[in-house]
């Protein structure tokens, strides 16, 4: 427990990076212990019961630090080999960047954060959006499903292994 707050001291003062390290933590509580204040109208600053909320004071609340700006978690490093966020930061999470590792936690070092945040700045964040060339393979694929369809229609229809080939671009 020392070097915990040894380690929360020495970083106090950062603005650039946020660790979270949950222990005993479930993310559909903080989400339901959010909705009850709400519901019983503890809104986080000087919110009023009737105006609706924003996602940000909503954040606030999920993560229970009214005063503060609720900071979303921009890459989840999963050790252990587990390949789930198993009920952790979900609402933080939305368009976190996933990374899976084998190593387990006891055993993942500087190096390894190194590698993660390597991989993440090559990553593409959109944040929901859909990137130009997954819109394109989508024009394209609406284009041959359109074209298969018309042959169909007409009787023209070819062997299904041809259309298949037809609607992949």
């Amino acid at each position: 427990m020392r070097e915990i707050e040894s380690a929360e001291r020495a970083t106090s003062r950062g603005e650039k990076l946020w660790l979270r390290i949950a222990v005993d933590y479930s993310a559909r509580d903080a989400i339901l212990r959010a909705a009850l204040r709400l519901g019983a109208g503890q809104l986080p600053g000087n919110g009023s019961p009737d105006a609706p909320i924003s996602r940000e004071e909503f954040s606030r609340l999920v993560s229970e630090c009214p005063e503060q700006r609720a900071h979303d978690v921009d890459l989840l490093i999963r050790t252990g080999g587990e390949k789930r966020l198993s009920d952790f930061l979900l609402w933080e999470c939305a368009y976190a960047e996933l990374l899976f590792t084998e190593r387990m936690w006891p055993d993942f070092g500087a190096a390894d954060l190194d590698d993660a945040v390597l991989e993440f700045r090559h990553r593409e964040r959109r944040f929901g959006t859909v990137p130009a060339a997954a819109a394109a393979r989508s024009a394209t694929a609406s284009a041959a499903t359109s074209a298969i369809n018309t042959l169909r229609d007409s009787g023209r229809a070819q062997p299904d292994a041809e259309l298949a080939a037809l609607a992949m671009p």
